[in-house]
């Protein structure tokens, strides 16, 4: 199965400036696991001992993994992921 994972600007460096990689799994875990054997230090920077980092969003199509079946939401064939940092700010 080939899941396309769209990488946030400020995580390139790990994918040598690839905005867009191809990774296989059939549950998020699995796929976020294809990517960082392919370019490891992602888990590092995007996983906890509870899962998605806090500041760190992950999404099925439009749909937060944390609101489907977290790490364990089924992916399948031409699905896509992406990677987006929380940003903070304001007063």
């Amino acid at each position: 199965m080939s899941i396309q994972v769209r990488i946030p600007a400020s995580l390139r460096t790990l994918t040598q400036s690839k905005e867009e990689v191809s990774v296989e799994g059939s549950t998020v875990r699995d796929a976020l696991s294809d990517l960082d054997a392919k370019f490891p230090g992602f888990k590092d920077r995007l996983l906890d001992a509870k899962g998605v980092k806090r500041f760190m969003n992950v999404y099925l199509g439009d749909e937060d993994i944390r609101f489907l079946d977290g790490l364990d939401t089924a992916v399948k064939d031409g699905d896509s992921l992406t990677i987006v940092p929380a940003i903070a700010g304001g007063r």
